[in-house]
């Protein structure tokens, strides 16, 4: 069948009438970018072209609850933001949606609440500040001018990374005052912030 053809004839069997089942079939496949690929047949759209419209597949009768597995495999950077902003606007008009995926940038860009299942069992789950909150160290980066090899011996401090004026490392809030200060004092601090802490890093600290 044809992209349209397709989309339109899934959205019938959902009680749409003809005319309506088309223009909404037009409209979300333009939406998502297929609007030149509507008289194409399904089974010669490339792999990234036959997601999106699995996804208008999903989408065309306004479901009330969305469940996609995976839905941006396959799609180059840009095919994932429009997916995504289509995702975020049914989020927005009230739709529940639930989606499993590997690609946790775009996890932890959209979503409200999580769950990182490994082996089948629940590791953790919360919204992503909850996570970092619980999961996380409190990790910074600091920038110098100078050698940051004395880091290494401060009491209280984790260091993770170090080299060429650059070290993220894990302490608290009146150590972390601490290294500043010192730093400050042996030359000049480029920058000196909380370093942000990914979905991946957290992923990987629960799972092992």
């Amino acid at each position: 069948m044809k992209v349209a053809e397709h989309i339109a004839y899934l959205a019938r069997l959902h009680g749409f009438s003809k005319a309506d089942a088309t223009a909404k079939a037009t409209v979300l496949l333009q939406r998502l970018g297929l609007g030149e690929r509507l008289d194409d047949r399904v089974e010669t759209l490339s792999l990234g072209n036959q997601q999106r419209a699995q996804i208008a597949a999903a989408l065309v009768h306004e479901p009330e609850v969305l469940i996609l597995d995976e839905p941006f495999s396959g799609l180059d950077p840009l095919a994932v933001d429009v997916v995504a902003g289509v995702l975020q606007e049914r989020a927005e008009q009230g739709v529940a949606v639930l989606f499993s995926s590997h690609q946790l940038d775009v996890v932890e860009r959209l979503c409200d609440d999580l769950v990182i299942i490994a082996a089948g069992t629940i590791r953790a789950a919360g919204s992503t500040d909850a996570l970092r909150a619980a999961h996380a160290g409190r990790r910074y980066e600091l920038r110098t001018a100078g050698d940051l090899g004395w880091l290494r011996d401060e009491p209280d401090v984790a260091v993770a990374a170090i080299g060429d004026g650059v070290a993220s490392f894990d302490t608290d809030p009146p150590a972390a005052q601490r290294v500043l200060q010192r730093a400050v004092a042996q030359g000049e601090v480029t920058s000196f912030a909380p370093r942000h802490t990914s979905l991946a890093e957290i992923f990987k600290e629960v799972i092992q």
